[in-house]
């Protein structure tokens, strides 16, 4: 019985080898035909025959009874599709009988699947532009999609998918422009690439994740060699599809520039496109509307195109199209466009509600130092104006920019500070002006501006000053001063607020000192417990205790405790519970106050013997400030300074074998690494006390003693 069955598999799989070939080449003959006609044919839709119309019902009801065997599913839906055969337009485009279509897709085998397709492929726009057709491509697509990691149907549905490409690329304008036909064709092309049909990222959908990666909290999915792929895809069909719909829409593209379907397709084209630098050099000229033989090194873009250009980045569509040509543009084209298309346009286009958003993206995507020198010569002055208009995206562009290329940091900490105040102003109003920018900028008079009490704060406001306190602190010193002098109602607001809780957090990771950090921490002393009830909140007393002293910790600690039954039922409270040791310092206070005192001095101590004395304080204070720090990264920095220190060692007793006069120094050099050498001990043991008190993993623990040996 095995052998006869793999024979029967193998006669099927011939058969359908057989059927495949006479179907390409039936396609390719009325493809041909079809291409050298002048327009194409109107497709009409014929209504569903009655004996039709019923026998899909019965399936219908069939399927609804659940008197189907999963066995018998699928032989149920090849049957049915068989039926389809040569009416598959006017069955998809029907109301109700769609709906039965898509249940068969869904269930059947890929071979009946793909002559499904096949059949349809002539009329795949057709069926993707209607309505209910769309439903019964998208599920015919992502029935293809689950069956793609088969070898050995692969074949088959390349052949399948290259013939309905070959049917989209002779007109592709009324399928790219049409709500419907646009998704379909989005998700068909992320079948071709092999990322998952109803992924965001690729269906041009602008969400947290772009901010993100602009504000440099995520790194760019388009960076590199692009993004992870997910499956196997069909790479050649991609390109094939892509530059047939852009060369053959040449004449219509100011149109399709300015649709919103259109712009979509095409986002989602050139995101799929990311990393080949060949292709988008060749696709992006074409579709901004640049001369096809003008594509050399240097010489993409036509000036001839410019103020068109620039006038159509006001436009929604394009603009959004826009933002993801600078996104994955290879460096050559960027720095092209950004000299000849934008270079002196950077204001107009940053003043206007949907061209601002196209500035952002060439700040965010800015390669060179070089660039940021000619952004900032147009916009580095430009920061209370662009507030003013309500374009604080720019301004956290910059300074994401700017700290990801490490030029002009201090230069927009400045300009910042002055745009929201005066210099006879005192710095204390720059961080609640900058929590409340539209608060700020739209009061009548600003000069007279106070806290407004109970009112949201500035989404782009927190987001600007989270960035600006990842600056070294002698940039941000009037911010640091802002912080610190706030009343301590506002602090208490701020840190009820989700986004003033994101800032109080940036600052107490920030590189500022000690002193100043908990100078604020104890303003929120006695609202620990209300705070840790809520869920930002729990993350601020987190950062608290870590940047306090035993005292406020202890204060922390109390009023967590005074909440324990109320708080360990939220989602956060067993963590932030377990994390502090509040169990410990309910049973055994004292033995809780050594642990904590222990960590903290062997931290003080660690870095009073072998903290460099050329490390800039703000370094330091940041490193004592932290009582959290792993025990890899503290054994890490010891093995480090151990190391510098032999190399010093041997540096100096080469000198002193070349020259004798130094004896003397030597001498004295060896009672000073005696002394270093007595309290290095003396830390060890203080570090291997603060491993034991800590009962890490046996494991752990015995590599961390060797490491401290080395």
């Amino acid at each position: 019985m095995g052998k006869k069955a793999k024979k029967e598999r193998d006669d099927y799989k011939k058969d359908v080898s057989r059927s495949v070939a006479d179907d390409i080449g039936k396609f390719e003959r009325s493809f041909k035909h079809h291409n050298n006609s002048d327009s194409q044919a109107p497709v009409i839709r014929k209504q569903v025959e009655p004996e039709t119309a019923k026998y899909f019902t019965e399936i219908a009801n069939l399927f609804e009874s659940q008197g189907v065997d999963v066995e018998e599913r699928s032989v149920i839906c090849g049957n049915a599709l068989e039926e389809a055969r040569g009416k598959e337009l006017e069955l998809a485009t029907d109301y109700i009988i769609s709906n039965t279509l898509e249940t068969l897709l869904d269930g059947c085998n890929v071979d009946n699947l793909c002559n499904f397709l096949r059949g349809c492929a002539k009329v795949f726009p057709a069926i993707a532009m209607d309505r209910s057709g769309s439903h019964v491509a998208e599920t015919a697509l992502k029935s293809l999609a689950r069956h793609v990691q088969d070898t050995e149907a692969y074949t088959i549905i390349e052949v399948t998918l290259e013939m309905i490409c070959k049917v989209i690329v002779v007109n592709p304008f009324d399928l790219m422009c049409n709500c419907y036909g646009s998704h379909v064709l989005r998700s068909f092309l992320c079948l071709c690439k092999g990322v998952p049909l109803d992924s965001s990222e690729f269906h041009g959908t602008k969400g947290s994740k772009v901010l993100a990666e602009r504000l440099n909290f995520k790194v760019s999915h388009l960076d590199g060699n692009g993004f992870r792929q997910f499956q196997q895809g069909f790479p050649n069909l991609l390109k094939f599809l892509v530059s047939g719909m852009v060369n053959c829409s040449r004449e219509d593209m100011k149109s399709l520039l300015v649709d919103q379907y259109s712009s979509l397709v095409l986002q989602t084209a050139l995101k799929l496109l990311a990393g080949d630098d060949q292709e988008l050099l060749q696709l992006i000229p074409v579709i901004l509307g640049c001369n096809k033989q003008n594509l050399v090194e240097g010489k993409f873009i036509d000036t001839i195109i410019v103020g068109e250009t620039v006038e159509a980045m006001k436009e929604t569509a394009f603009s959004h199209l826009m933002e993801v040509i600078l996104e994955v543009a290879p460096e050559s084209l960027y720095n092209d466009m950004f000299t000849k298309l934008l270079k002196n346009s950077l204001f107009e286009l940053s003043s206007h509600p949907c061209g601002n958003f196209v500035v952002q993206a060439l700040i965010s995507h800015a390669r060179t130092k070089d660039q940021m020198e000619m952004i900032w010569e147009e916009l580095g002055f430009k920061f209370a104006d662009l507030l003013e208009m309500g374009r604080p995206g720019i301004i956290a562009s910059l300074i994401a920019a700017c700290q990801r290329l490490q030029t002009h940091e201090y230069k927009c900490c400045e300009a910042l500070a002055t745009a929201v105040g005066s210099k006879k102003e005192t710095s204390k109003f720059i961080v609640p002006r900058i929590l409340f920018l539209d608060s700020y900028f739209s009061h009548h008079d600003t000069s007279s501006w106070n806290w407004p009490g109970g009112a949201k704060m500035h989404v782009m406001g927190s987001l600007i000053l989270q960035a600006i306190f990842k600056f070294q602190s002698e940039w941000i010193q009037p911010y640091i001063l802002s912080i610190t002098s706030m009343e301590t109602e506002h602090v208490l607001e701020a840190a009820k607020d989700a986004r003033g809780a994101r800032v109080i957090e940036a600052f107490l990771a920030s590189d500022a000192s000690t002193k100043q950090k908990r100078r604020l921490v104890v303003k929120l002393r006695g609202h620990f417990g209300e705070l840790a009830m809520q869920l930002s909140g729990s993350f601020t007393v987190e950062k608290c205790f870590s940047a306090g002293g035993l005292s406020l910790k202890e204060a922390i600690a109390s009023e967590l405790l005074a909440v324990r039954n109320e708080f360990s039922k939220t989602k956060q409270g067993p963590h932030l519970l377990r994390k502090l040791d509040i169990d410990r310092y309910s049973t055994k206070p004292d033995q809780w106050r050594s642990k904590q005192a222990s960590k903290e001095s062997t931290y003080n101590e660690f870095y009073a013997a072998f903290g460099s004395t050329e490390s800039k304080p703000t370094k330091s204070n940041k490193f004592l400030s932290d009582a959290s720090m792993d025990i890899s990264e503290l054994e890490e920095l010891n093995t480090k300074k151990e190391r510098d220190g032999s190399l010093t060692s041997m540096s100096m007793l080469d000198d002193t074998l070349a020259e004798k006069k130094m004896k003397k120094k030597r001498k004295r050099e060896v009672a000073s690494e005696d002394a270093v050498s007595s309290n290095k001990a003396a830390v060890e043991n203080a570090v291997k006390n603060f491993l034991s008190s800590g009962k890490p993993d046996k494991k752990r623990h015995g590599a961390s003693k060797q490491r401290l040996k080395i």
